[in-house]
Order: C-alpha cells, then structure tokens, then sequence
C-alpha cells in the first residue's frame, strides 16, 4: 500500500547537521568551515534548508563560540566517541520540533526538496537511497520515537544508524539520478574545488 504523503510545516521541522566526527583522513580538519565557492559548509546547507525549517542545530564538539557567530546553536556529544548516534542524541535532546532532519555537514548536493521527498514516505521517518547507495544519515526523524528509542539503542550498545532506522520503521526514499556527496579524503576536496587550509 502506498504511503499517505505527509506535510510537514516548516514550524514543525529543525535541520540537525551533523559535524562532530574527527575528520581523521582530512588531518581533523573541521569541514563545518571549510570554504566552497566563499562560503562555509555550514552555512551553506542551513541557508539551503532555512525556508523549509524553522530552527537550526549543529552537532559539534569543538569552537561553539563560532556557530553562535553566526547564529547558529551548537550542541556537543553527551557521550565521547560513539560515532553519529553521538550527534544524533545531542540533536534529538535539543530539538524542540516534532521532526529532526539530519544530514552531513560535508554533504555537497542533497536535493533542495529533501525535506518533501522523506515526508511523502509516511509517519515513520525516512532516510535516503541516492545513485551512490543507502545515505542513512540524511534522515527525517519522528522525534518523539526517536528519543526512548535511540535510549535503549545506546543503553544496550547498538550503535548502527541503520538497525535504529529498522527499529523505528522509517522508509527508505529513492533520489534516482543524484549523488549527495561528501568530503572525506584530500581527492573529495580537490574534485570540490576546496583548497584545504594550510597547517597551524
């Protein structure tokens, strides 16, 4: 049967972006701020989202005065070193909407209409399928089940963004024809025409 489509209102929605990972084949670069075309990665994935939602939270652990410099709100991990369930805890605890959508601060080209693309899929919450395969943290979370969920998820140790995303029932939506990107590797960074910054 075919899912109901589900609009959400920007009021209902906050963008989480997810930038609390060490970065370690970038030299622990923090690519919130690395430069693309002027502008910081940051900043130029809360600009793209910013009329579809209505607060904006960023996972990271380090330089928080920076984000609050540009009116962004910080949030660090509660627990060190458990990967992206990390973030997306300090996320889900700060979010004050019914619906968290997450993504990479690195992502290069998630699709405008993201947000609209995962609601269609239902109730539930969904993540992304693009040309490069399962992207599960470019997701659209029902946060009032994300929180005791994810709770017990990391009170029993299971730290896979994908077993969380089965146990919650959240769709997978296919972006036939698009691959979202990241920066992960010195080459990601050149084909993205970002020149890293030079060693304090």
């Amino acid at each position: 049967m075919r899912a109901a489509h589900l609009a959400i209102a920007p009021s209902e929605l906050t963008l989480g972006l997810l930038a609390g990972g060490r970065a370690s084949r970038l030299g622990r670069l923090d690519k919130a701020w690395l430069l693309r075309d002027g502008q910081a990665q940051v900043l130029r994935l809360a600009q793209r989202y910013a009329a579809q939602t209505c607060a904006v939270l960023v996972s990271a652990n380090r330089a928080p005065e920076r984000y609050a410099a540009h009116g962004l709100r910080a949030v660090p991990d509660l627990r060190a070193d458990i990967g992206p369930l990390g973030g997306l805890e300090a996320l889900a605890a700060a979010c004050t909407t019914p619906w968290l959508l997450t993504l990479p601060v690195d992502a290069l080209a998630p699709p405008q209409d993201l947000p609209a693309r995962l609601a269609a899929a239902g109730a539930h919450g969904a993540c992304a399928i693009d040309d490069d395969g399962l992207q599960p943290l470019f997701a659209l979370w029902r946060v009032p089940a994300l929180r005791p969920r994810l709770a017990d998820a990391l009170a029993h140790g299971r730290l896979a963004v994908q077993g969380l995303q089965t146990e919650l029932g959240m769709a997978r939506v296919r972006c036939d024809g698009l691959r979202f990107g990241n920066l992960n590797t010195p080459d990601d960074l050149a084909a993205a025409g970002i020149a890293a910054p030079a060693a304090d």
